[in-house]
């Protein structure tokens, strides 16, 4: 297929077809490690703990990938980005894999060329207030400061909803969830707007959550979920399929505590086939037939690491919701291993 270079201003999609073009799983391979953008800390998505090691919701994605390519859940480089820097860096070819809580659109898509592999949390743009400013509702929020993070799309969400509702705002324009939280506690915003799932992480590093409050309003959809370039279809496939790994596993009943033991063989030809014990997935992948077994090892299965990292039990404290299994009511659904 010819392809026709055009010199002058640089852009993304050009940048995202010379990085995929080497052939990513070959040089991650080469390399040792996975080199993964992530945020700059975000709390149970992706943030260092005291002794740098990165844990989270996002981060288990990074080291499911590593352990089905590189037998080794901790070959990952984690590289923070903020909104503005994420889709240069994976487009230039310094990130193989995007795992932060990124928003699927079709431009993003269609337009700075890149491929979406799957959704890892349905969620929706929110609101956060002080309790102090006695708010009960976003309608209320007319002439409020709104922090907000550049290059993201809760610019044109946060527009869209003032509009409609023909109320105004001053936006406070920050470009990480820490500066946005440093901004907002210091009172130079009246409201922190941004998905509703980082408005419960963020509200769960407070000293008092319980003075904040998450206002009912959802106003978008934000289909979160990891991302690589277009045009190396052969990675894209490794990381769509770990991530259904990760979800058919909770749905076929593998756990970290039986993974080893259903390894051996059962009478259900999809966990097979999912575990390597029969058929050749892995070979498709150019992998071997313990890929997804190594990828769920890494960290559990998709309900695991949610209950671990962001569940109910843990201090951000989110319900399953649209995130749960089919089965339960929600949206979670992996296309059949066969």
């Amino acid at each position: 297929m010819k392809k026709s270079v055009f010199f002058g201003a640089l852009t993304l999609a050009g940048l995202a077809a010379g990085a995929a073009a080497a052939g990513t799983m070959d040089d991650v391979k080469a390399r040792g490690k996975l080199n993964c953008g992530v945020s700059t800390g975000l709390v149970g998505f992706s943030a260092p703990d005291a002794n740098g090691e990165w844990g989270g919701f996002d981060v288990a994605v990074c080291r499911a990938v590593a352990a089905a390519v590189l037998s080794d859940p901790s070959a990952v480089e984690f590289v923070p980005t903020t909104g503005k820097t994420r889709f240069t860096a994976l487009a230039s070819g310094e990130i193989d894999l995007l795992a932060r809580n990124t928003t699927w659109t079709f431009s993003r898509d269609v337009d700075l060329k890149f491929e979406f592999v799957g959704v890892n949390y349905y969620d929706g743009q929110g609101f956060m207030v002080p309790k102090e400013l006695g708010v009960s509702s976003a309608k209320e929020l007319d002439g409020a400061t709104v922090c907000i993070q550049t290059g993201t799309t809760t610019e044109l969400n946060l527009a869209d909803f003032f509009r409609a509702n023909n109320i105004s705002y001053e936006p406070v324009p920050i470009e990480t969830n820490a500066e946005a939280q440093q901004q907002y506690l210091a009172g130079a915003c009246d409201v922190y707007t941004t998905d509703a799932s980082g408005l419960a992480a963020t509200r769960a590093t407070f000293e008092n959550p319980g003075d904040h409050v998450i206002l009912p309003e959802i106003i978008s959809k934000e289909p979160l979920g990891p991302l690589v370039r277009h045009g190396d279809n052969e990675w894209g496939d490794v990381v769509r399929w770990t991530l259904n790994a990760l979800i058919a596993a909770e749905e076929y009943g593998i756990t970290s505590a039986n993974i080893e033991e259903l390894s051996k063989g059962t009478n259900n030809p999809e966990i097979n086939r999912l575990l390597g014990t029969e058929g050749t997935l892995g070979e498709m992948l150019g992998l071997d037939k313990e890929w997804a077994k190594r990828a769920i090892s890494a960290g559990g299965n998709y309900g695991e690491i949610f209950a671990k990292t962001i569940g109910e039990n843990t201090p951000v404290g989110l319900a399953r919701g649209l995130n749960a299994q089919w089965t339960n009511g929600g949206l979670m659904y992996s296309p059949p291993f066969r």
